[in-house]
């Protein structure tokens, strides 16, 4: 059998081995270096990551401490000796009561400087700024209460005044006041719970009334 001639254009057919040299085999350090350039990224990511959550968490701790300053949260130690530190000014001061709205701090310690040294006068105010009718003497001396309690009464500005020691507040307790009797109204009561069975048809407090039969009288 006779072998057919096949016509090349533009060269001639190459051999099947020269194909199969000009393909190049992969090259395993390309690769791994490839491997760890992706590694390396990604370490990279789990850092900025990190970074940024321990941003986050500091600016939460600044926060937190900031508004625990604003709030003045102490520790028990420190609060116990700011409540012992209140409670010795409060033994040596006195609540003035009855002000006039017009009296100045210099004026009440005028008044009150016969009793001993005065170390400060407090009147106090609302929001608006407008005295409130009463104040707090601080004294020097602890001896000088008993001196000031003298002048309970006392007129200053044509009013007269109400001295009494002053009270020490503790911080978490607040004081109920009983309500006052009322003269008029008097101490009212709750109605006892009553079963509905009980409850009269003809009204509260009320006894039902008969009326007599009527009788036919023609010649009365």
């Amino acid at each position: 059998m006779e072998e057919e001639e096949h016509e090349v254009y533009g060269g001639e057919i190459p051999d099947v081995g020269e194909m199969d040299g000009d393909l190049e085999a992969p090259n395993p350090d390309m690769e791994m270096a490839a491997a760890d350039e992706d590694a390396a990224k990604e370490l990279d990511e789990m850092k900025k990551r990190l970074k940024e959550m321990e941003d986050e968490a500091a600016a939460l701790r600044e926060m937190q401490a900031k508004v625990e300053k604003e709030m003045g949260a102490q520790d028990p130690a420190t609060l116990a000796a700011n409540q012992a530190g209140k409670e010795e000014v409060d033994a040596r001061s006195v609540f003035v009561g009855n002000v006039d709205y017009a009296c100045t701090p210099e004026e009440v310690q005028q008044h009150f400087q016969s009793c001993g040294t005065v170390h400060r006068v407090t009147i106090l105010t609302d929001k608006f700024g407008q005295p409130k009718g009463f104040a707090y003497v601080e004294f020097v001396e602890v001896e000088a209460i008993q001196e000031a309690l003298q002048l309970n009464e006392s007129e200053l500005h044509g009013r007269q005044l109400k001295v009494l020691p002053k009270r020490t507040n503790v911080p978490g307790l607040k004081q109920h006041r009983g309500r006052r009797f009322n003269p008029y109204m008097g101490y009212r009561f709750r109605r006892p719970f009553m079963s509905p069975y009980m409850y009269s048809p003809y009204g509260y407090g009320k006894a039902p009334r008969f009326r007599r039969p009527m009788r036919y009288m023609p010649y009365q």
